[in-house]
């Protein structure tokens, strides 16, 4: 009895958000205490979507800085791990990519604005891409960090005895042993990216305006209404990546 209640507390703590910023973005007034809003309207989507198109424009921005950024640190802590944990130094290393998680993204932004502007990297898309790379990669580092162990090493090195070139070796026997790990990196680095607002508006100086960016300055209009369709259009790419990464995981086993 007690399990069910608590599946379906949490099946309710889930679905409830979601389903409230739909129907307010559907609104066109809600007061309270009505509990369902008084007037209904596609006027929000269709402006955002199809007239102003701000907010579609945000989305794609959001998801090319999103894949690029996960793509880009899923190679790099890829091989940059497999160093560190052979090396003989790995304490030192798995210590150093502890050091951007001291300090926020927001003091983090502070401290590199300067060169990022001399550097001509602020305000635009592939500053804000290399600065979330500073606060990503050693989180995708940290994530491989268990991953290279003795047993795949004997693994690897069984491979080079019986005549496995270093590539055929990595594409034939790494890479296969490693999907689970790349696709948990991958997905954890997208999202550090997706739901990413100080550095974001700070380096990009409130140009590069990702859909994070447009909740708070929706927000900070008190534009209620466009900000849960924002908010809802923020929610539904990590829902399906969840869902694509159950299905990848599950197929890899």
């Amino acid at each position: 009895m007690i399990s069910k209640v608590l599946k379906y507390s949490f099946v309710l703590a889930v679905v409830f958000p979601i389903v409230f910023l739909l129907g307010l973005s559907l609104a066109q007034q809600w007061q309270f205490p009505e509990i369902l809003p008084q007037e209904w309207t596609f006027q929000h989507w269709g402006n955002s979507l199809f007239k102003q198109g701000d907010i579609l424009e945000s989305l794609f921005l959001s998801l090319g800085l999103s894949l690029t950024l996960a793509s880009l640190v899923s190679v790099l802590a890829f091989f940059m791990s497999k160093y560190i944990a052979y090396s003989k130094y790995r304490q030192q290393y798995m210590r150093l990519t502890l050091v951007p998680y001291i300090l926020s993204p927001v003091v983090l932004a502070v401290t590199f604005q300067y060169y990022f502007t001399v550097a001509n990297l602020s305000g635009n898309f592939i500053g804000v891409l290399i600065a979330q790379l500073f606060f990503a990669l050693p989180f995708g580092i940290v994530i491989f960090n268990n991953f290279w162990n003795a047993h795949l090493k004997s693994i690897e090195q069984l491979s080079f005895t019986l005549g496995a070139s270093a590539w055929q070796s990595l594409l034939k026997v790494i890479l296969p042993l490693s999907k689970p790990a790349i696709v948990l990196c991958f997905f954890q680095s997208f999202l550090v990216s997706w739901f990413e607002y100080g550095l974001t508006q700070f380096i990009g100086l409130g140009k590069v305006k990702t859909l994070t960016v447009m909740v708070f300055n929706f927000i900070n209009e008190a534009n209620v209404f466009y900000a849960a369709l924002a908010c809802v259009m923020l929610i539904l790419p990590p829902i399906l990546l969840l869902y694509l990464n159950k299905r990848i995981l599950i197929l890899a086993r």
